[in-house]
């Protein structure tokens, strides 16, 4: 329950019609001034009610102020997409199933340089903006790094003013939020929902019919159509996205599935089959409810392909109506492509290739050839993995039953292309069975859907440098021999307000300060400035008053969700992403367990010379990923046994941070102070968390993967602590892992053998320690080279702990870390995406 606010530090706790008489209601939607803002917000406590009247609690005061803050909102809202209307530019739609946006409340309020105004109008209520914040739940749209990245590219494309939307799906339950017990990782529903979201606008006249199973009837002159089946309905909620300190505010378009009221039989309810009655309102409810059901089981893979669908067919539908609203009839439709840019974020839209052509040729009576053509220059994919699992494949046969259409479609993509490789390219005609987009193997035929986005995209591209050369050299190299101009990289971004101007104030006003200018908010490059005073002792003391207070409160937030105390002068140690084996949670964990076992080894002299250091672990295991489990539950039980052994807490700490989400690594980043990036090298596309930490100063430990490469490079060697293998020589390794010539090295024994010792308490972590064992078979052989790189990774945490005691060392490059990432702002990459992928131009709002 939110605690009871004082209006004017009255002592009084107040209900709505205490709040107005205090502070009068009057609506001022665009109000600058903070007499009028307070006004507004108090309107909006008594006149925009979804409380009772009788309380006017930190809640309430959240959802009246965000109901303020989206007034200035709907008006730049709705004169950006007028404006667009008017000039009829061309325009980009992101397609991606995931938005992670986290908070919009101080966003919002940044971007519209409003802080002053809202934090002074709330002081009239005897209310905090840091606290109203707090209040708000981070909208559960999406999981990892592609939802964030999705995020920060439309936060870009509203500050460049350029013609755009994101199209995604609302989840009512999200993905999961976590919880940790005593037995590791509970999933539990997420409730962003469960009030509702202030910041979403319903669009009631906004319905499409999206239609699944069914048959393909053929009409006498040989048209085709898709009948039967069942026919949900696509709603759709507009969510603003405010450019920085600009008019231009476009549209997160969410869809959510629902039935009509015709669809609910009277009859059959009255008849007592009350299930029978709604199941069609009952499966549209499914199709939204959750991000990446399960797909263990047919149903499974049903909703998740019903789920894709739905995002494409409702976003394309949407999309031709736009285009048809600004043309009279006939349409010219090979005007489509100069009008509409389809970006796919993953293969998870893929679908949006044979519906666009479905529509085209079934709705629109276009021929084969001219529906390809629009089709093929319409949409471009981003491939963000090389990991086989992450490259989807559907069953045919399910794909046959939920979109007969469709496969016939991509049936007939897949005729043609062969056809065109047995024509023109008789060299590849060995390597054709796995270029196809259908796989007819009889035990498991499927589609490929990377195949599908390569071979009908007119542009692809990788998401760092070193991801797009694997790309090009080794997944798609056949298809780069066909179409060399295809291929392209577009090394990910981060927004730089909220990962940086927003979320660590106190360092964004010393780098405002000694760079003389706060540009560098929408011209990163500008941080390149603050090399020429890495070795200025005073800013070394601002700087590290900086870093401490955001430290002190991560320290804070720990004790608060963990009840765990620790020492702000310790080493901050980091590691927050997805929980994966690639990703390599394990070896960090490992580390930390050879660590405590040297500890414990030590004289109480001897501990004293060592660099104290608080390790914390954050990021969600899928709930079927039974070692990414086992890698969570097994950082709990260390920690358990480390933060309470009383001779070594005081040098060591570990945590495990639950929920992982964007508003925690709001506190979490500009707290850290090193941060582990440490991938098997070659298996992390990009990574942008690395971006983020690298803005804020904190030095990574990392190997040679994803974008690790790029950051390295600006920021320079000697100011990035690297290890392990790199990327051509992880094939060798494997190969020798299997051939029995791998030799561990003794300490990576010592840790494993220290686990398997009961000093973590009774669970059998024999499974999870075999799969680093062996030399090949599924699940052992070390896949993902821990063992290889333990001692490397060891000998550079050694230096780590060296360099840290070193504090003037330690804060000059800390600096450099932030003047060198100017390259990794969303800004310059969504620049390079409008320029060279989309050919769309700035449109700014006069």
């Amino acid at each position: 329950m939110a605690a009871k606010v004082e209006v004017n530090g009255g002592g009084g706790k107040s209900d709505v019609s205490a709040v107005s008489a205090k502070v009068p209601a009057v609506a001022h939607p665009l109000a600058e001034k903070p007499d009028e803002v307070a006004s507004n917000i108090s309107y909006h406590a008594q006149f925009s009610p979804h409380f009772s009247p009788f309380k006017f609690e930190l809640e309430q005061a959240y959802y009246a102020t965000a109901q303020s803050v989206r007034d200035r909102l709907i008006r730049q809202w709705n004169e950006t997409y007028l404006h667009f209307h008017k000039v009829d530019p061309k325009q980009t739609y992101y397609l991606s199933m995931e938005f992670l946006q986290g908070r919009a409340l101080t966003n919002a309020i940044g971007n519209l340089n409003i802080q002053d105004a809202y934090t002074n109008a709330l002081c009239k209520f005897g209310l905090e903006l840091e606290e109203i914040a707090e209040q708000e739940k981070d909208a559960a749209l999406g999981n990892g790094g592609l939802g964030r990245l999705a995020s920060c590219f439309l936060d870009s494309m509203a500050t460049l003013n350029l013609p755009s939307w994101g199209y995604g799906l609302r989840y009512r339950y999200g993905l999961f939020k976590q919880r940790i017990t005593r037995e590791g990782q509970e999933e539990v529903a997420e409730d962003w929902l469960e009030k509702f979201s202030p910041w979403e606008v319903v669009r009631h006249d906004i319905l499409y019919p999206i239609r699944f199973f069914g048959h393909v009837e053929v009409n006498p002159n040989g048209s085709r159509k898709w009948v039967g089946g069942e026919v949900v309905q696509a709603l759709a909620y507009d969510v603003p996205i405010p450019g920085y300190q600009t008019k231009n505010t476009i549209s997160l378009r969410l869809w959510e599935a629902k039935a009509s009221a015709e669809d609910f039989n009277l009859f059959l309810f009255n008849d007592g089959q009350h299930d029978a009655a709604s199941g069609l309102h009952s499966r549209a409810q499914q199709i939204c409810a959750v991000l990446y059901p399960g797909d263990t089981t047919e149903g499974g893979k049903l909703l998740r392909l019903k789920q894709q669908f739905f995002l494409c067919s409702a976003s394309l539908q949407d999309i031709i109506s736009r285009f048809k609203e600004r043309r009279q009839g006939p349409w010219n439709w090979s005007e489509f492509p100069t009008k509409v840019a389809v970006q796919l974020n993953d293969t998870h839209p893929t679908l949006a290739i044979p519906e666009l052509m479905r529509l085209l040729m079934d709705d629109e009576g276009l021929g084969w050839d001219e529906a390809w053509d629009v089709t093929s220059k319409t949409i471009a994919y981003t491939n963000h993995t090389v990991l086989p699992e992450a490259l989807e494949k559907w069953s045919q046969p399910v794909m046959w039953k939920l979109l007969p259409r469709h496969m016939e479609i991509i049936q007939e993509i897949d005729k043609r292309f062969t056809a065109m490789i047995n024509t023109t390219r008789l060299d590849l005609e060995s390597e054709l069975s796995s270029m196809r987009i259908l796989d007819d193997n009889p035990q498991k035929p499927v589609v490929r859907m990377a195949n599908l986005c390569v071979v009908s995209s007119h542009a692809v591209n990788g998401v760092a440098q070193l991801h797009s050369d694997i790309l090009k050299s080794e997944l798609f190299a056949n298809y780069v021999s066909i179409w060399p101009t295809k291929f392209q990289n577009k090394t990910n971004g981060i927004t730089p307000r909220r990962w940086l101007q927003f979320c660590n104030p106190e360092l964004s006003g010393i780098i405002t300060k000694w760079l003389k200018t706060d540009k560098w908010a929408t011209n990163l490059d500008l941080l390149t400035g603050l090399r020429q005073f890495a070795d200025n002792e005073d800013l070394q003391a601002e700087w590290l008053s900086a870093k401490m207070a955001s430290k002190q409160r991560l320290a804070r937030y720990v004790l608060q969700v963990t009840g765990e105390s620790i020492d702000p002068d310790s080493l901050f140690d980091i590691q927050v992403k997805r929980i994966h084996e690639y990703k390599r949670q394990l070896l960090n964990i490992l580390g930390v367990i050879y660590r405590y076992k040297k500890l414990k080894e030590m004289s109480p002299e001897e501990r004293k010379k060592t660099t104290p250091r608080t390790v914390m672990i954050g990021g969600k295991a899928f709930a079927t990923y039974t070692n990414a489990i086992r890698i969570v539950r097994l950082v709990n039980d260390v920690g358990a046994v480390v933060n309470s052994d009383p001779e070594v807490n005081s040098y060591l700490k570990v945590v495990f941070v639950p929920n992982y989400n964007v508003s925690v690594a709001e506190v979490l980043i500009p707290g850290s102070e090193l941060s582990q990036h440490i991938s098997t090298a070659g298996m992390e596309a990009s990574g942008t968390s690395n971006m983020k930490f690298s803005l804020n100063g904190c030095l990574i430990i990392g190997t040679l993967d994803g974008a690790n490469v790029e950051i390295r490079e600006e920021i320079s060697e000697e100011n990035f602590f690297l290890f392990g293998a790199t990327a051509e020589d992880v094939p060798r390794l494997r190969k020798e892992r299997e051939n029995g010539l791998f030799k561990p090295d003794p300490r990576f024994e010592e840790a494993k053998k220290f686990i398997r010792s009961g000093v973590f308490g009774s669970y059998d972590y024999n499974p999870l320690l075999e799969s680093l064992e062996g030399n090949s078979g599924y699940g052992r052989g070390d896949y993902f080279l821990v063992g290889h790189d333990f001692p490397s990774y060891m000998d550079t945490q050694a230096k780590v702990d060296e360099v840290y005691r070193d504090r003037k060392k330690w804060l000059k490059m800390s600096i450099l870390s932030t003047a060198g990432s100017g390259k990794f702002s969303s800004d310059r990459t969504i620049a390079q995406y409008a320029k060279e992928i989309w050919n769309i131009e700035e449109c700014r709002v006069p």
